[in-house]
């Protein structure tokens, strides 16, 4: 009998078997053609620009270059992967403005109220909605490169502090002495400053009498 007319044989095991949902999402920013020369000439590759955020906070972008498209990505995804960052977040929008200047990128961050969304454009709005911004106003200056953009968007995102208005302040902490009394337990007392009067002042500059 041969092998395949087995029914309790199954093929493909492993093909069926599906794969979990990664909590990340991804979002292909770019593809360009880049070459470079070599001794014997040319040599020609494909750049991708791939973002990976969680939509909660964590982001983060990366670069591949390979000979295929696909290949490309994947290793843009691994790279992403690597460098991501943690984003403070205020409600649904961030915790401060933020203005930042790379190569020939500007940008400038404002938070907004709840319901205004997402007033940008470009890599920008895709870096914050994976982020997991929802409300926050945006401006972008200069070029309209899409790698620079989106590497000045990240540096602007890794700049953001948290709200030092919920840092709770700390009171201060009253010195506490410890005091012997004969005919008692030791006891915690607190010590108290006394100033001196000028008549006390001079009596101890006298020295003993007599």
């Amino acid at each position: 009998m041969a092998k395949s007319s087995r029914p309790d044989r199954k093929r493909n095991d492993r093909r069926d078997s599906r794969r979990e949902p990664s909590e990340y999402e991804d979002a292909t920013l770019a593809i360009d053609r880049v070459t470079r020369v070599v001794k014997g000439g040319r040599r020609m590759r494909f750049r991708a620009v791939v973002v990976l955020g969680n939509k909660k906070g964590k982001v983060g972008l990366g670069t591949g270059k390979a000979g295929e498209i696909q290949a490309a990505i994947q290793k843009a995804q691994r790279v992403a992967r690597k460098s991501m960052i943690i984003i403070p977040m205020k409600g649904d929008t961030i915790p401060h403005e933020v203005n930042i200047k790379h190569k020939s990128a500007k940008l400038r961050l404002m938070p907004a109220s709840k319901g205004t969304g997402i007033i940008a454009g470009g890599p920008l709005r895709i870096i914050l909605d994976l982020a997991g911004v929802k409300d926050v106003l945006a401006k972008r200056f200069g070029t309209g490169n899409k790698l620079v953009n989106a590497q000045a968007a990240m540096k602007a995102l890794g700049s953001l502090r948290g709200d030092r208005s919920t840092v709770a302040a700390v009171k201060p902490v009253p010195v506490i002495a410890k005091s012997v009394i004969a005919g008692h337990p030791e006891e915690n007392l607190p010590i108290k400053q006394v100033k001196a009067s000028a008549e006390d002042i001079k009596n101890l500059g006298a020295g003993p009498r007599g």
